[in-house]
């Protein structure tokens, strides 16, 4: 376990995954060995001195393969430092910060199975063309058109690297 670190993720559309790979390639610009990779492809955690999981938010949760990878991995993950982060479109919304309470209550249930040392809010991309045309999508859709969730890349890249070089610390405990 010489200072790798993991950094996984469940995404939807590919925003997520995107932030992921940022977070990953900032903690190895600070000299830690990284493998970023979904978390339906990870099978041993016990090769990673830290884990940061990370999630898109749909239905005002972590998806549901992300909550059984954390179901999973409890026991391991609260052996080492685990952090987190979330993608939500929610952060990009007028005022989002009078959300936030609201966006890690979401996130509660995690946080309920494995503390963190840290957690990561970040705003999301909404690129119709890369979700699928269903009943949550149509309603998705509805929102943007009332004015209630922005549409295009809302992500923060400075906020990500920023989050991930302040995780350097904490991580090596």
């Amino acid at each position: 376990m010489l200072n790798k670190i993991l950094v996984t993720y469940a995404s939807r559309a590919g925003s997520t995954a995107e932030v992921a790979e940022a977070i990953g390639k900032t903690l190895s610009e600070g000299g830690a060995q990284v493998d970023v990779m979904p978390m339906k492809d990870v099978k041993d955690l016990t090769i990673y001195q830290a884990v940061v999981a990370g999630s898109a938010i749909r239905g005002s949760k972590w998806l549901p393969e992300a909550m059984q990878f954390i179901q999973t991995h409890r026991s391991t993950l609260a052996r080492k430092p685990f952090a987190m982060f979330t993608v939500c479109i929610t952060m990009a919304m007028k005022n989002a910060e009078n959300y936030r309470a609201g966006v890690m209550g979401w996130v509660a249930p995690v946080r309920a199975l494995v503390k963190p040392v840290d957690e990561g809010f970040f705003a999301g991309m909404l690129d119709f063309s890369k979700l699928p045309f269903n009943w949550d999508t149509l309603m998705l859709r509805l929102t943007v058109a009332q004015g209630i969730f922005p549409r295009g890349d809302h992500r923060d890249w400075n906020a990500i690297h920023n989050w991930a070089e302040g995780l350097r610390s904490v991580l090596r405990a």
